[in-house]
């Protein structure tokens, strides 16, 4: 059995972050927010997983949208048979200027855990995953890509 990092990596390596809408009628990373934009598709560092992000609600979600063989197959062993649109990020809320938090869907181990967002330029997010009420966290760095892997 792997450690719970080990398996909230693996899953943060299975998605990737969305976007929200700001607390005014612009959508977060608009230009008249004044942020850049966090909807897109973003890969994680292991080139495993893409996730597109958007809008759900008044929130920020994310979905799988490509996903290696070896990231559905440690889907499948954690009980998700589908991975591809999987929502990953769920429920986002901008918390300030480029910061989200919501829960992340750890999908080898079944389970939602608290995570924050934060976009550190255009190109870039750092998504971060805790248990135990935020005190032991993880975090990865995704990066935007305009075409899945392959295409």
């Amino acid at each position: 059995m792997r450690s719970w990092i080990v398996v909230l990596m693996a899953a943060l390596v299975v998605g990737v972050p969305s976007t929200a809408m700001a607390q005014s009628s612009a959508p977060a990373g608009s230009p008249a927010a004044g942020n850049p934009s966090v909807e897109g598709m973003w890969i994680n560092p292991m080139r495993t997983v893409v996730v597109r992000t958007g809008p759900c609600g008044a929130k920020l979600c994310g979905w799988i949208a490509w996903a290696n063989p070896l990231a559905q197959s440690d889907a499948r062993d954690g009980g998700t048979d589908t991975l591809v649109g999987t929502e990953l990020l769920e429920n986002y809320q901008r918390t300030e200027s480029g910061a989200w938090s919501g829960t992340v869907f750890v999908v080898d181990m079944g389970k939602h855990l608290y995570s924050k967002i934060v976009q550190t330029s255009a190109n870039v997010l750092q998504i971060k995953g805790c248990i135990l009420g935020g005190l032991l966290c993880k975090s990865q760095i995704w990066t935007r890509v305009d075409r899945m892997p392959g295409a």
